[in-house]
């Protein structure tokens, strides 16, 4: 629903719905303002932007739906499962399963980004075509915010950016590199710490592959059960890696539209108990 006039979400919702089930919308994270869940009932809606009261997660997907409409679906993809299709498997993957999804919809599903296998988080996939031909080409123009937790070993302090270049061996390892490559920008700021483990928000301003992998390995703090870039724990049995945040410019209807997933309680946990 698209507001016509300025007024706060709870007024809004109260012209739908009465008051207790305006409550619990607010409360079970089901109203989403320009692709953003509110939570707020004073939140201050302004002219244009979209209201979407999302529906109840499907019981035939073994994962949320943070988001979706008729252009685009958003999933909080669990730490193990595949983006897209490899030459192993073709059928266990994020996109086959939505795929399925959407197609008892009789929609189309078109991947724009992926995650590592190990990596959960906000991945979103497109329904419509112009969309997705938009993105695939404008990509870096269309994309404002791509952020991560992370659970990285060792005592980190402070904050900072790391800018180099990453290029890829023949073996599919990502390395730092003075010459070619391309050019990767990190910038992280600590949260927590112990002394053998620190929680870690990381902002990216390129998504190159193994992009925070590689370059939390390059500070001598490792991302907590990655082997392959140095790491020697694996606390959570699992890559702790999480993406949280994830934010476009709709190319069409010029409105930022934003994602987010809350981080793992797992990872707060095996920090406090390091």
């Amino acid at each position: 629903m698209k507001i016509v006039k300025e007024q706060v979400l709870m007024d809004y919702l109260l012209q739908n719905y009465n008051r207790t089930k305006a409550k619990n919308l607010l409360k079970y994270k089901e109203v989403q303002v320009n692709g953003k869940i509110i939570t707020q009932y004073d939140y201050a809606l302004k002219i244009g932007d979209h209201i979407t009261i999302s529906k109840s997660v499907p019981s035939s997907l073994p994962f949320d739906i943070i988001y979706e409409d008729h252009e685009c679906i958003v999933i909080n993809k669990p730490s193990g499962l595949l983006s897209e299709r490899t030459a192993k498997e073709s059928k266990r993957t994020a996109y086959m399963m939505v795929k399925n999804y959407v197609n008892k919809k009789h929609e189309q599903l078109y991947l724009v980004h992926r995650l590592d296998q190990d990596t959960s988080g906000v991945l979103m996939f497109v329904k419509d075509k112009k969309l997705y031909e938009y993105l695939t080409h404008h990509w870096n123009a269309c994309v404002t915010t791509r952020s991560y937790y992370a659970v990285v070993e060792g005592k980190m302090n402070g904050s900072g950016t790391i800018d180099n270049y990453l290029a890829e061996s023949r073996g599919q390892e990502v390395y730092i590199t003075k010459k070619g490559g391309q050019r990767a920008i990190t910038h992280y700021q600590t949260i927590v710490s112990s002394q053998q483990c620190s929680l870690v928000h990381v902002l990216l301003d390129t998504g190159r592959k193994n992009q925070i992998r590689v370059h939390m390995a390059s500070l001598h703090h490792p991302i907590m059960g990655d082997k392959k870039y140095g790491a020697r724990s694996n606390a959570l049995k699992r890559l702790a890696l999480h993406a949280d945040t994830f934010s476009f410019i709709h190319p069409f209807t010029h409105k930022e539209m934003t994602f987010t997933t809350d981080i793992p309680e797992s990872f707060e946990k095996v920090v406090k108990k390091h």
